[in-house]
């Protein structure tokens, strides 16, 4: 059974999820919903369009809609990106998550999977030198925050914690190489909206709500989440390899778990 998981584990890290990002055919569309979440998000602060910054890659009907990737990169030459809320209008806790970009970051290109419970607009808010900018993408799913869990309950919970690094090329380990890697972090991500198979009743919500990635001493991004990030959160990004040997990774979770890995990078022993 171990091993079986052990596979399965493997084999998600292999699948391409990167979201397409050529010309969208699926914008954000007008409605309400946005108009009342604003103030709560951001108040009455100014926000730009974001299409001269940076592009949103989602999916126009999601082939998994509890697993949906959102692909942000940033146009050349763009002001770099230090921070950016994905927002998912319709969701039950519409702020998926709040992240937190440093130096070797830039210029932003990340992807993380999430929930999305029924027809949304799926927007980024992005926050540079110059202020807030927004794009996004509409999404054509449903029943993401409900769909029960992959894995056994049990199972699920025995190996909680458990991490994977992928780098997606081999590039000489030296300073400033820029890297695309792949973090994926074993935990079942309850939304409190799911039901357990055998009893019916629903599974106390129970999720990571922060994650730290550095490289040495250097943060290369944060998150705070909450239940719209995906079961087994994936968080594919590209970085400045600054030569240290290895990242370094602390997760919590809602139930006061504490996970803290360090992952050495492909081409170090």
């Amino acid at each position: 059974m171990k091993f079986a998981c052990a596979a399965v584990f493997a084999a998600s890290l292999a699948l391409p999820v990167h979201a397409e990002t050529s010309a969208p055919k699926n914008p954000l569309i007008d409605g309400e919903t946005w108009a009342e979440l604003r103030g709560d998000i951001v108040g009455d602060v100014a926000i730009t369009d974001g299409a001269t910054l940076f592009e949103v890659g989602a999916p126009y009907r999601a082939h998994d809609a509890a697993t949906v990737p959102i692909h942000i990169r940033q146009i050349d030459n763009a002001s770099p990106i230090e921070s950016a809320i994905i927002v998912i209008d319709e969701n039950p806790a519409p702020v998926a998550a709040e992240l937190s970009f440093g130096p070797s970051m830039a210029p932003l290109d990340v992807e993380v999977r999430v929930r999305v419970n029924m027809y949304s607009n799926v927007r980024v808010i992005a926050r540079t030198e110059d202020g807030l900018a927004m794009n996004g993408r509409f999404v054509k799913a449903s029943g993401g925050c409900s769909a029960p869990a992959t894995k056994d309950p049990e199972l699920a919970l025995a190996s909680m914690g458990q991490m994977r690094l992928k780098y997606f090329e081999d590039v000489p380990q030296m300073s400033s190489a820029r890297r695309e890697a792949q973090i994926m972090i074993r935990h079942p991500n309850y939304s409190g909206l799911q039901r357990d198979q055998v009893t019916q009743l629903f599974i106390s919500a129970h999720f990571i709500d922060t994650l730290q990635v550095f490289q040495g001493d250097d943060m290369l991004f944060t998150m705070e989440g909450g239940i719209s990030i995906s079961e087994n959160p994936v968080f594919r990004f590209s970085y400045s390899d600054n030569g240290t040997p290895a990242l370094r990774i602390r997760a919590t979770d809602t139930d006061g778990n504490v996970f803290e890995q360090t992952l050495i990078k492909s081409g170090h022993t």
